[in-house]
């Protein structure tokens, strides 16, 4: 196996291209060990413990009290980036802002019920509901494919 990086200061994010003969088992593995990995884990604080998040186990960010919220299966911890940074740093793998304070993890959704007065009602995989403002509805559904 060849690897070859080139860095390119007009690039505006990293582009990987694997090449093969054929599709191998070998290229399958690699294709699916770059998909899993993504951005670094997320420090989140909880009473008074740092903890490592991992992108594929947070539900989704929100905005409350002047911080922000990262909503987890075992719980929700501040994190200290704003909601802005994290959008622009989640969004390859999946994450979307559907409202000014919450961006959601589109892996972790389980129904969407797109109601008559436009907007959205996102419900995630531990049951959480949450609402996309109308001002979010259009990107959402280009995102999603809808």
């Amino acid at each position: 196996m060849e690897i070859k990086v080139v860095v390119d200061p007009a690039e505006t994010g990293i582009r990987v291209e694997v090449r093969a003969p054929a599709m191998t088992t070998e290229v399958e593995a690699l294709l699916e060990r770059l998909s899993r990995e993504g951005p670094e884990t997320l420090p989140g604080f909880r009473d008074g413990t740092a903890v490592l998040l991992a992108p594929p186990d947070i539900l989704r960010f929100y905005g409350e009290d002047k911080a922000v919220l990262a909503q987890t299966a075992d719980g929700v911890y501040t994190v200290r980036q704003r909601l802005y940074e994290l959008e622009q740093r989640f969004a390859p793998l999946r994450f979307a802002r559907i409202s000014h304070s919450e961006i959601v993890n589109l892996n972790k959704v389980t129904a969407l019920d797109l109601t008559l007065t436009g907007t959205i009602r996102v419900t995630l995989s531990d049951g959480t509901v949450c609402w996309a403002s109308r001002r979010y509805v259009r990107r959402i559904k280009e995102v999603l494919g809808l």
